[in-house]
């Protein structure tokens, strides 16, 4: 491995090849840079420049990785991750986290083929969505009318 620092090329090359294989933030792909840069002026204009040139974004990030959280997640550890990551609370707020309702019941039946039948049963339950990220009206909503038809409507 090489002790000299990337030169701008390299530098840049390196950033587009992380970018090529998925999305990155811009802090993220600060944080991987970060060794290899000559300074962090020079960093700094890389990540300018690929911003200007819409090849990094926060925004196209944050949307994607919410959409693949949301598989599995709630709303709030999708916006926990999210922050983790560097993004922004004002793009945080701008990606739509719809349907989490639809989600939690998705994912419960998933987890859990018959619904529950005692109070502990339920509270595991509960406790598994909480531990997903999911609202607690949420939870309550989808638990206190499970088995029903109308699981989804409040």
């Amino acid at each position: 491995m090489k002790d000299a620092p990337d030169t701008p090329g390299e530098l840049r090359a390196r950033a587009l090849r992380l970018l090529a294989r998925r999305e990155h933030s811009r802090a993220e792909l600060a944080r991987k840079l970060a060794p290899r840069a000559e300074s962090p002026a020079a960093l700094q204009s890389l990540l300018d420049a690929l911003e200007h040139k819409q090849q990094l974004s926060n925004a196209r990030f944050a949307s994607e990785r919410a959409r693949v959280l949301a598989r599995k997640f709630g709303a709030a550890r999708i916006r926990l991750d999210l922050k983790s990551k560097g993004v922004g609370e004002d793009i945080i707020d701008s990606v739509a986290l719809e349907g989490e309702a639809e989600r939690a019941a998705a994912i419960l039946a998933r987890k859990y083929r018959v619904p529950a039948t005692t109070p502990m049963e339920r509270a595991r339950r509960m406790r598994f969505l909480q531990s997903r990220g999911f609202a607690h009206d949420t939870i309550r909503k989808l638990l206190s009318s499970e088995g029903t038809d109308d699981a989804l409507n409040p």
